[in-house]
């Protein structure tokens, strides 16, 4: 599955890196915590979070993640989206809450 096909099926929306989109997702990963993600995430996971801060994009950089949701209809910070465009990391929103995503996606990979 790829990130664009999450976009479209979740009616997501594009904050940054349209472009990187065509990228494959493999899983998927829901945290807040910075060590927790760190620590348990995988490369090519999408990572939903409520989390808008700059952190979450160096986090998504060394782990090697698909991208970044951010749910419950938060918006990325200036400095995030500056950070992201420059480290190739999308950012999408949604106003689903994070277990909605996470078994949404779920659903749509175990097809």
């Amino acid at each position: 599955m790829t990130l664009i096909s999450l976009v479209k099926t979740l009616n997501l929306t594009v904050r940054c890196c349209k472009e990187k989109l065509d990228c494959n997702v493999t899983g998927g990963y829901i945290g807040d915590l910075l060590s927790d993600v760190i620590a348990n995430s995988d490369k090519g996971n999408v990572w939903i979070t409520r989390q808008s801060h700059q952190n979450i994009v160096a986090v998504a950089e060394l782990k090697e993640h698909a991208g970044i949701i951010l749910v419950r209809g938060r918006e990325p910070e200036e400095e995030t989206l500056e950070k992201a465009v420059k480290a190739g990391i999308p950012i999408l929103s949604t106003a689903l809450p994070g277990f909605e995503v996470a078994g949404r996606i779920y659903e749509l990979i175990k097809r």
